[in-house]
């Protein structure tokens, strides 16, 4: 049977650090502003709200929930963030590097943890009650979320830039 491990999810929060680093590192100009679709996020839209969510959501509300799950948390707004916050004239190398920091931030506040109270819970108005264990793994999911993204967005270009049926290289 398979049991939560904390540990685990923040071993690979950590790895994912790397990940996104990797994935996101020395965009072209043209890349980084490209949408498939208007109503989609570019790289720099998609970096910002990586930046934003993992100081003012995960980070956040975990904290909440492991030190007091009786208060509300603070509010968030990630969609509307986009434009309020004007995403897409940030700088794109200083938001990657704040998005880095922050998690290597979060990694060592993660780690730093004594005897946390994953079963903690916070009774959110229309999500239901949100644990520690449950706003941990969510977080590790909103990652694979948006490493699936970032790859789904460079293959998409990569087939408009090209002209090319990618058919060949197997199935999307």
């Amino acid at each position: 049977m398979l049991k939560f491990s904390p540990e685990a999810i923040i071993r690979e929060l950590s790895r994912n650090r790397d990940t996104f680093h990797s994935l996101l590192a020395n965009p072209s100009e043209t890349f980084l502003h490209w949408k498939p679709a208007p109503e989609k996020w570019c790289l720099l839209e998609i970096t910002c709200h990586l930046y934003d969510e993992e100081r003012e959501d995960f980070r956040t509300r975990l904290k909440s929930v492991l030190l007091d799950p009786n208060a509300p948390f603070p509010p968030i707004d990630p969609v509307g963030w986009v434009s309020a916050r004007n995403y897409i004239n940030q700088n794109y190398g200083a938001m990657l590097q704040a998005f880095l920091q922050e998690r290597t931030s979060s990694i060592k506040w993660l780690e730093s943890l004594s005897s946390p109270q994953w079963d903690n819970a916070y009774e959110h108005p229309t999500i239901g009650p949100m644990s520690g264990a449950m706003i941990l793994s969510n977080w590790l999911a909103h990652d694979y979320l948006h490493i699936r993204q970032i790859t789904r967005l460079k293959y998409t270009y990569l087939k408009a830039l090209s002209g090319q049926n990618l058919g060949y290289a197997g199935e999307w």
